[in-house]
């Protein structure tokens, strides 16, 4: 294509007084007014100043060139769900082994009114960290790009179950996996869906999670099993499809899981794949 017009205010040379460019009919040139004094360059530095001392006395943010604007306002509100949204993309990035193709995050009831893309960023980058280890809230949705990574925002302002709810649904070669997340009155992010079973479970610093079939005995050996290496269990949740059928469970656990029991643990009968997870 061609370039039909263009506008300039920064000139290699300052103050410009010549240019090939002046004069075209197409071509706007300006001054650069914006630091061309001593008295733009002192307000453009307090501006700055000003702009950096909100966000880290409030969490305002304002003129970013890669991220969301966010008022004073805005931001302890959405302060739990920025939280909330890096622990679900991390949880559901500690699991995945495949390539990812496709990510789905949606948003349910009062949520979806906030600012959504920056609580995509932040799903992004917990998804991301656990494969990339570099990944932020500025610089995953550009990773997520590069790689191919289709992101999908989905808002419904009419609420379900709960007041406000976001689900991340990742799609790889192999498998998709879903996992929905809320915060409560006490402003802790929580966990209240795996692939379609309920369940309620806070996000702890060390953590287990197991899928199992639903028969008497799992809860007892998993627990003498981490008993007789010393670990111990802060909370244990767990949920099921149907009695029977195929569960989950959710352990917060004081200290990391040495590997060797995390092989003791996928060597239990009824359990069908147990990973540890940290956040």
């Amino acid at each position: 294509g061609h370039v039909a017009g263009a506008a300039f205010d920064v000139f290699v040379t300052e103050p410009a007084t010549e240019n090939v460019l002046f004069g075209h009919p197409n071509v706007i040139c300006t001054p650069h007014l914006g630091a061309s004094t001593t008295e733009a360059q002192e307000n453009v530095a307090l501006q700055v100043a000003e702009q950096m001392s909100d966000y880290l006395m409030t969490g305002a943010i304002s003129n970013a060139i890669n991220f969301p604007s966010i008022t004073a306002e805005e931001a302890p509100k959405l302060k739990p769900f920025v939280e909330l949204a890096e622990k679900l993309g991390s949880f559901a990035g500690q699991l995945t082994e495949t390539g990812i193709s496709k990510v789905q995050i949606a948003y349910e009831g009062a949520v979806a009114e906030m600012k959504t893309k920056a609580l995509t960023s932040a799903a992004l980058a917990g998804l991301l960290r656990p494969m990339l280890g570099a990944a932020n809230v500025v610089s995953a949705p550009i990773m997520a790009k590069e790689r191919g990574i289709v992101v999908e925002e989905v808002t419904r302002e009419v609420a379900g179950d709960f007041e406000s709810l976001i689900t991340i649904t990742v799609t790889t070669e192999t498998q998709t996996r879903a996992v929905s997340g809320t915060v409560f009155a006490d402003g802790r992010p929580r966990i209240v869906n795996i692939k379609g079973i309920r369940m309620d479970a806070e996000f702890g610093p060390s953590m287990i999670y197991i899928t199992n079939l639903d028969k008497p005995g799992f809860i007892g050996r998993f627990s003498s099993t981490l008993g007789e290496a010393g670990i111990n269990i802060a909370t244990f949740h767990v949920g099921r499809e149907a009695p029977g059928a195929s569960a989950v469970a959710l352990i917060e656990i004081d200290g990391d899981l040495p590997p060797a029991v995390l092989e003791q643990v996928r060597a239990l009968p009824q359990v069908q794949s147990a990973k540890a997870l940290h956040f």
